[in-house]
């Protein structure tokens, strides 16, 4: 690299010596042969500058060229459209995180059945009851590990926004004897402009800012709404409304099983309405449903209906209370990831809607940059008609969660998190959980 310098500053050091001497030869030249030597010698150093400059600018030219064969930093290595089929300026952006999760636990009332998702996170209706104690089980995954793509694009003054975020909570390909293969799960897939929302997402009825900083999945499971799906939602302000995908569960008449029916014809409705403001937020909502089961007999339904109040309070700097209150009738399958069913049946087939409550409060403090801690309680409780349902069904389940989390590096953190947790039958049967959960996740 120096001697490609040296060679380009040779030509320019020459120019510049002729043209000190040309002042000190010109009077000789012109005394000898007057002005006409004056005038050659002159021209001829003119010359040679235009033939300096000719050879410079063909320098410049060549190092310009090369410039713009290799990639510049500050553009990034994509030089043409990164989606070429997609609105011209479309914006694209990729993220996620990579998850371990490792969870030891104990359970007095048996063991969780292999390849429930009770071993993966905290599942209160897969606490067992009334088996023997098994001791200490281990599990080990990454299955919550998750990718996400967007596409934002500005079109006559509105943003139009496709997103599809996905993560590894499959079905297993594989086993955890070699592979340990899962299959890759949509989590949302939706549409939104201007006001309006096309697509898979969190329900309209849930308040996902609300939710505890948990090393689990989910946290405090039973006590929170909890629902994805497809759905029409339009925003204005502080409030929004959807029409969402129906799915109505019950529980058999007298046996305790647990069935869904997708006969329903009639979409779920939620309206929200959130207030935002420097000591956090408040949001209350409201749900009306339609509950359905069709058999060759009979078509059988009922009207359901829930109302959740949830917020989150700033304390301070370096603390917050979050939490959660729900209740209706029919509220089954978005609380507590279904652990109370929508409906019982009756002797006669009919539909009667179970009453449900459930919620949450938890303290979030932030010790350092880099240490923070959460404790939160979580419960449900459920009004069912043993007449109807028998002894066997799930009456209430509360948990109670502590955990530290620390940030090693920025995106890199570390977890760990103490769970108990309790399930109760109708029959008074209690089955109990403990369990620790810990987690390194990276997020980019």
């Amino acid at each position: 690299m120096k001697q490609t310098k040296t060679t380009q500053r040779r030509p320019l050091a020459l120019c510049l010596a002729l043209a000190l001497a040309a002042p000190g030869v010109a009077p000789a030249q012109e005394t000898a042969d007057g002005d006409a030597g004056l005038e050659a010698r002159i021209a001829q150093l003119e010359r040679m500058v235009a033939a300096l400059k000719g050879e410079l600018e063909a320098q410049k030219a060549a190092q310009a060229e090369q410039a713009a064969k290799a990639p510049d930093p500050a553009k990034g290595i994509q030089q043409t459209p990164i989606m070429p089929a997609a609105n011209p300026g479309t914006r694209f952006s990729f993220g996620g995180f990579i998850k371990l999760d490792s969870l030891y636990t104990r359970s007095n009332g048996g063991e969780i059945p292999d390849g429930s998702a009770g071993r993966l996170f905290y599942l209160p209706g897969a606490i067992p009851v009334g088996g023997a104690d098994e001791g200490t089980d281990l599990d080990v995954h990454a299955q919550f590990s998750r990718l996400w793509f967007g596409a934002d694009t500005d079109l006559d003054g509105y943003k139009l926004r496709a997103y599809l975020e996905m993560d590894l909570f499959g079905g297993a390909l594989g086993n955890e004897i070699a592979t340990n293969t899962y299959g890759v799960t949509i989590r949302h897939a939706y549409v939104a402009w201007d006001k309006w929302l096309a697509g898979q997402t969190w329900s309209n009825f849930q308040d996902v800012a609300a939710l505890p900083d948990a090393v689990d999945f989910i946290g405090p499971t039973e006590g929170t709404i909890f629902v994805r799906q497809a759905q029409l939602r339009y925003s204005n302000g502080p409030w929004s409304v959807s029409l969402e995908n129906p799915e109505t569960t019950f529980t058999g008449h007298l046996n305790g099983v647990r069935g869904n029916s997708d006969d329903n014809n009639v979409p779920d409705l939620s309206l929200r309405y959130t207030h935002k403001a420097d000591w956090g937020h408040f949001g209350i909502a409201g749900l009306v449903r339609q509950l359905k089961v069709e058999t060759p007999a009979a078509s059988e339904s009922e009207t359901a209906f829930g109302l959740s109040l949830s917020g989150k309070v700033n304390i301070g700097r370096n603390d917050d209370l979050r939490f959660m209150l729900s209740g209706g009738s029919g509220l089954g399958r978005y609380l507590g990831l279904g652990l109370g069913p929508d409906a019982m049946v009756a002797a006669d087939g009919s539909l009667e809607a179970l009453d449900a409550y459930g919620g949450f409060i938890a303290w979030r403090h932030v010790f350092s940059p880099k240490l923070r801690g959460n404790l939160f309680y979580s419960a449900a409780s459920y009004d069912n008609d043993t007449a109807l349902t028998g002894l066997g069904v799930t009456k209430s389940s509360q948990s109670i969660h502590a955990n530290l989390i620390w940030t090693v590096l920025p995106k890199l953190e570390i977890g760990a998190e103490l769970i108990h947790g309790t399930r109760e039958l109708e029959s008074g049967a209690e089955g109990d959980l403990d369990r620790l959960h810990m987690h390194v996740k990276y997020s980019f």
